[in-house]
């Protein structure tokens, strides 16, 4: 007793077959690729990080904390530090609020303030420097008024903390706007019937359904806010001990050729980064594990 395929079977495996070819490399390509995508990776991510970390220990961990804790390090490091607590929940908050507005509302202007949103991403932050120059510096357009009244924007504090928030704007916002878009208006309607508040609402129903993106928008928002170098150069005057952010102390070590001392700040630096990215990496992988829980249900 023979066996046979019948035509249309064998015709629909002869085409799976040739779907899998055409989709399929070879594996010495795919080895390839992937050779190229982890040599880059070494090149330009780890051995610039390898190469910081043994020039910050290469003398010693005395001579490491000596760097990191002599009185300009340390007020670098406290005004990095000082700034990222002020700028993050203040861009967490309009975050919270522009996405709210925008994915829950209706009204004319959305385009427009989407664009605006965008802004710092389409400016160059030496650009963005410049401007709050022109704006208040002393011969600035509100420099009379602000001289007038004892107030110190540009080279001081206040406008490096303007500058970061400026150019860190977007990250909470653009991280809620599609997934609360995602995930409609339906449940606050129906906690607004059950005679819920506005802020009941909100912190019951939306914030639970955001708050890994929230947390994932902080992180991008936080490691930013850390590293921002070309406008707050531009706005903090450089002044050593007083408006040196971390990024800037590097600079000026590094130009006095002090390299021990530069690559003993950078792996502070650096050391905040690796956290950061840990704790993201930890955010991506709950949503993902979330979102794997959810659909099997």
């Amino acid at each position: 007793m023979s066996s046979s395929i019948p035509a249309n079977t064998a015709l629909t495996l002869d085409r799976a077959g040739s779907w899998k070819r055409a989709t399929e490399e070879p594996d010495w390509v795919r080895l390839s690729l992937i050779a190229l995508a982890l040599s880059f990776l070494a090149l330009f991510l780890v051995l610039p990080l390898l190469v910081v970390l043994y020039g910050a220990f290469e003398q010693g961990l005395q001579v490491w904390y000596a760097a990191v804790t002599e009185p300009d390090a340390a007020h670098a490091i406290r005004l990095t530090l000082l700034v990222v607590v002020i700028v993050v929940p203040i861009n967490m908050v309009f975050g919270v609020a522009i996405a709210w507005a925008i994915a829950k509302f209706e009204f004319r202007g959305k385009p427009l303030l989407l664009a605006v949103i965008d802004l710092p991403f389409a400016i160059s932050p030496v650009v963005v420097g410049l401007i709050f120059v022109i704006l208040f510096g002393s011969q600035g357009w509100l420099g009379d008024w602000l001289s007038a009244h004892n107030l110190r924007i540009i080279f001081a504090v206040p406008g490096i903390v303007i500058v970061i928030a400026f150019g860190t704007l977007p990250f909470v916002a653009r991280e809620l706007i599609p997934l609360m878009q995602q995930q409609g208006k339906q449940e606050e309607e129906a906690s607004l019937t059950l005679g819920a508040s506005g802020w009941k609402t909100f912190w019951y129903v939306t914030l639970p359904n955001i708050k890994w993106g929230l947390i994932y928008g902080v992180i991008l928002c936080n490691a930013r806010a850390m590293g921002e170098f070309g406008a707050v150069a531009i706005v903090s005057g450089r002044i050593r001990g007083e408006t040196n952010t971390m990024p800037l102390h590097i600079e000026v070590l590094y130009n006095e050729y002090m390299f021990t001392a530069a690559f003993a700040v950078s792996s502070i630096l650096t050391g905040l980064a690796l956290v950061t990215i840990a704790v993201k990496s930890f955010v991506e992988w709950h949503e993902q594990r979330s979102g794997e829980t959810g659909s099997s249900h």
